[in-house]
């Protein structure tokens, strides 16, 4: 039985296969599990490394992944806009989504095309398989809305909009569609103003909450290798945000997680 005065948190996306994190990996579950996060996410990022979530699944009851290429993959990876091969590679019975995939325009490790030709292929299969998709979007606003919107009229596919640290209008339109808003540990930044702001008026029902560990630690650990169990710190952020004591945030928050990402089917 869960105890309902201590917030019981899923960290919706971590990159547990990592250097910074795999190397300690029972360490980094047991402070997870200390702090109240019972379940994660750990996120695949392309085809060729998608066995190592998988295999961090299978071996940990509370462990769930994903499979995807992230945009900074999409010139590297030979099958990046093949949809047969990312069905494929979705066949496991713990994985619960599609991605991260989607548009980095800060970085040029892809050309706009190449991510973008990637990206679609994905929502495709996640629209095939019906799985969410994680979407990772940064300095391309404008492009991933439309992306979006023009996805949308071709059937439906939901998703979430993940480490969510761009504009207003973004997360208006992806509500719109039906999509979920993640934050990370960039809502606990001294700057962050905006997107506290932004926080503050997401609807209830569409709020998820993260690390993308190991990088983005929150405050007071911010410059060192984020970890699971700092999902609290944003968690306690995002309830002072939004007026609600930790555990109700909690809960908010798993019940989000659960209800998108409904093949994890757990209580």
């Amino acid at each position: 039985m869960r105890n309902n005065s201590k917030p019981m948190m899923i960290d919706s996306h971590a990159h547990l296969d990592y250097e910074q994190l795999s190397g300690d990996l029972e360490g980094v579950l047991a402070r997870a599990a200390e702090a109240g996060v019972s379940h994660i996410i750990t996120i695949g990022v392309n085809l060729a490394t998608a066995n190592r979530p998988k295999a961090l699944a299978e071996a940990y009851d509370n462990i769930w992944c994903s499979v995807g290429i992230h945009p900074h993959e999409a010139a590297t990876e030979p099958d990046a806009a093949n949809i047969d091969a990312i069905r494929a590679s979705a066949d496991h019975p713990k994985c619960v989504a599609i991605g991260e995939a989607g548009l980095d325009y800060f970085y040029e490790h892809a050309s706009p095309k190449q991510q973008e030709d990637s990206f679609r292929a994905q929502i495709a299969v996640a629209r095939c398989l019906d799985l969410p998709i994680i979407v990772h979007t940064r300095d391309a606003d404008s492009d991933m809305a439309a992306i979006l919107e023009n996805e949308m009229g071709k059937g439906a596919f939901r998703g979430v909009l993940h480490c969510f640290s761009s504009g207003a209008e973004l997360a208006e339109r992806a509500i719109d569609i039906g999509f979920y808003i993640s934050f990370s540990g960039i809502l606990t930044f001294n700057k962050a103003e905006e997107l506290r702001a932004i926080a503050m008026n997401i609807p209830e029902d569409r709020i998820l909450v993260e690390t993308d560990s190991p990088y983005l630690a929150p405050v007071p650990y911010r410059g060192r290798s984020n970890e699971p169990a700092y999902t609290a710190h944003t968690l306690a952020k995002l309830a002072t945000v939004r007026g609600k004591q930790p555990v109700e945030m909690a809960n908010i928050t798993r019940a989000n997680t659960l209800r998108l990402f409904n093949r994890m089917d757990i209580p």
